[in-house]
């Protein structure tokens, strides 16, 4: 089965899922990102959707739209490829894929991922998703809440698929001790994740055990007020900001600290996670999490069995869960263990790639 992955972006590092996509999934996969006047497939060089010199005379002289020759040379170059099934990542951008896509007689699967499902101007410029409903073959969600989102917005139950993603295996050998008095957060510093709520709250602890660390990892707009919020709440020698690290480091942290912690939150524009693949992480890696009842934590975290949950904005709850775990190692170690055991369970990235195969078969198997 030849299978064309779409994305907007070539590898952003916070989209791992992506790079397991095409590693893992069952036959060829031809990776095709970008958007607008630049896409380009892995591993080749020409820009596809760049007008030849005959397309740019019959966009001057015949008033060709420019859209629609794009589209016919990425059309041209699926056909080229014998591709069987399209997989997109982001509802927003099979949306902008639609001139394609009705260029081809491929079926297609749209992947959602978090703010293509929440963010309000989004969901609008995308006319509510109806015409990639309409048309895709199947929809794929990663949480419950999503799946509900989705439903809410119209999309046919028949095609609604749930299928949360799953960690690297590499986190499910590492073997944590629980040795150090710290935390661990990583993720983009944008408002979704809420870095600030999570330094507000480890602060309150600090106050508890001076001795305490918070490692935060990732980069992003917020990053700068965070180091600021540090400063003023005078505990920058307690907080370490990594910048992005590697799955692998990232692991290697995970192997000494006491928890992981990250204060998730709707946004003002309605933008929401899906389900963190950074807590998924953290709980194969038999650490156990400090979060909150958003969106698809609540589906993999059980509140006081493998992790804690507060609510959103509840700096204090979140602030007494890591006392709490500073207190306690040997909670932290059994909250740990039923994480893993959970992750193991339900949520392994063998699981996800089978699923998402089956999905992907079953809907070339429907052209």
């Amino acid at each position: 089965m030849n299978i064309a992955l779409f994305s907007p972006n070539k590898n952003p590092y916070s989209e791992t899922f992506i790079r397991a996509q095409k590693e893992r999934l069952s036959g060829k996969v031809y990776y095709y990102y970008g958007s607008g006047d630049s896409f380009r497939v892995e591993g080749e060089e020409k820009n596809i959707a760049r007008l030849s010199l005959f397309q740019k005379f019959c966009e001057r002289f015949l008033r060709k739209p420019t859209r629609s020759l794009r589209a016919t040379n990425i059309a041209i170059s699926l056909k080229k490829k014998k591709v069987d099934v399209i997989l997109i990542q982001y509802g927003n951008h099979a949306f902008d894929l639609l001139p394609v896509l009705q260029k081809v007689s491929i079926p297609f699967v749209v992947h959602f991922h978090g703010y293509d499902a929440s963010v309000n101007e989004v969901v609008k410029r995308a006319n509510q998703y109806q015409e990639v409903f309409r048309q895709a073959a199947f929809v794929i969600a990663v949480s419950k809440k999503m799946h509900q989102t989705l439903l809410e917005l119209g999309c046919p139950s028949d095609k609604l698929i749930l299928n949360t993603y799953g960690p690297n295996p590499i986190f499910l050998d590492v073997q944590p001790n629980f040795e150090k008095k710290a935390f661990i957060s990583i993720g983009r510093f944008v408002d979704k994740k809420a870095p600030h709520l999570t330094i507000m709250a480890f602060a309150k602890a600090l106050k508890v055990h001076p001795d305490a660390k918070l490692c935060m990892a990732g980069d992003g707009v917020l990053k700068n007020a965070c180091f600021d919020l540090v400063k003023v709440l005078g505990c920058e020698k307690s907080v370490e900001f990594l910048g992005i690290i590697a799955p692998e480091e990232y692991r290697e942290r995970l192997q000494h600290v006491r928890g992981f912690v990250q204060h998730s939150k709707t946004g003002l524009n309605g933008d929401m996670e899906g389900t963190p693949l950074a807590i998924l992480e953290a709980a194969a890696a038999g650490v156990p999490v400090i979060s909150t009842l958003h969106a698809g934590i609540p589906d993999v975290v059980i509140h006081e069995q493998t992790g804690l949950l507060s609510e959103e904005g509840a700096v204090e709850d979140m602030a007494e869960y890591m006392i709490r775990l500073l207190n306690d190692k040997e909670l932290a170690r059994e909250f740990g263990s039923a994480g893993r055991k959970r992750v193991y369970e339900a949520f392994t990235m063998k699981r996800y790639i089978s699923k998402l195969d089956k999905v992907l078969l079953q809907a070339a198997e429907s052209a």
